[in-house]
């Protein structure tokens, strides 16, 4: 049989997509027994007198894998964020910063990732991009947004004249995440990871010296700010950063806008706005 190289491509891709996005195990601790699913799902439902649909019995190995197939919450840390604040203080340069983080064992999360990512690009840029983070290509590579995401970011970056590899602090950028080990299979940050890890991250922008901060997604922002807002109502809004008192724009993170195309017209306002204060625009 012939093999199509056009639906070769696609599932290749379709593949390396899931993958980016964290679906990088396919297989369940338990089998699943998807005939029985189906016969429950095709069972008509009855009414009661109180307009309630009966309990269904439901296969024990079902129950089973549902139960550890569910989101579950991050392991639990094993310091405060007050350790961390202490131990941030202590570092006089980057240098010393990326050591003191690399050896805290503070959280678990150091135990399954494969690469500590601490930063990209060059200390003492004009912008300072804080993202959510790693990913498994991060993960392996030791380097934030270097997965499709972070290939996107590099674009969104040139179309504003900046570049990641640049020796010139008004047309670099330094980067970095709130957290510096991958979360198992890509999930979000918790508000306690973020939170223990805040006070790091303080004293980088601290170190790094930028004169703007571009806080791409969810988990950054509310970190940094303080807020449970969202990003669809925070983003585009300049904020004064209370700990650095630095100008912070909250923007839509690139892996959001890889799976929401149609909002990369409101992420080109933000950045417009970005080069706009690099330029010598009062923000605030």
């Amino acid at each position: 049989m012939n093999e199509d190289p056009d639906l070769r491509g696609a599932l290749i891709s379709a593949l390396q997509w899931q993958i980016e996005m964290g679906a990088d195990e396919a297989i369940a601790e338990a089998p699943v027994d998807r005939f029985a699913l189906a016969a429950i799902a095709e069972k008509p439902a009855s009414r009661t007198a109180a307009n309630t649909t009966p309990a269904v019995d439901i296969p024990a190995s079902t129950r089973k894998s549902r139960a550890q197939t569910a989101p579950t919450p991050g392991p639990p840390l094993n310091a405060p964020a007050t350790d961390t604040a202490a131990l941030a203080t202590q570092a006089e340069t980057l240098d010393d910063l990326a050591e003191v983080m690399r050896a805290w064992d503070g959280t678990p999360l150091k135990e399954t990732a494969r690469n500590f990512v601490f930063c990209d690009g060059l200390p003492g840029a004009d912008l300072m991009v804080i993202g959510e983070a790693p990913g498994q290509e991060e993960d392996r590579q030791g380097k934030p947004f270097v997965g499709r995401a972070g290939q996107l970011l590099d674009r969104m970056l040139a179309a504003i004249g900046l570049d990641r590899t640049s020796d010139d602090p008004a047309k670099a950028t330094y980067i970095t995440n709130i957290l510096p080990w991958r979360p198992v299979g890509n999930r979000t940050p918790t508000p306690e990871e973020s939170g223990v890890f805040l006070p790091f991250v303080i004293r980088h922008v601290q170190l790094a010296k930028p004169k703007v901060i571009l806080s791409m997604g969810n988990t950054p922002t509310k970190a940094l700010l303080g807020t449970t807002t969202g990003i669809k109502r925070m983003r585009g809004h300049w904020v004064a950063h209370e700990a650095t008192g630095l100008p912070l724009l909250p923007s839509f993170h690139p892996a959001y806008l890889l799976r929401q195309p149609a909002d990369k017209k409101l992420a080109w306002h933000d950045l417009i706005a970005v080069r706009r204060a690099l330029d010598g625009e009062n923000p605030l």
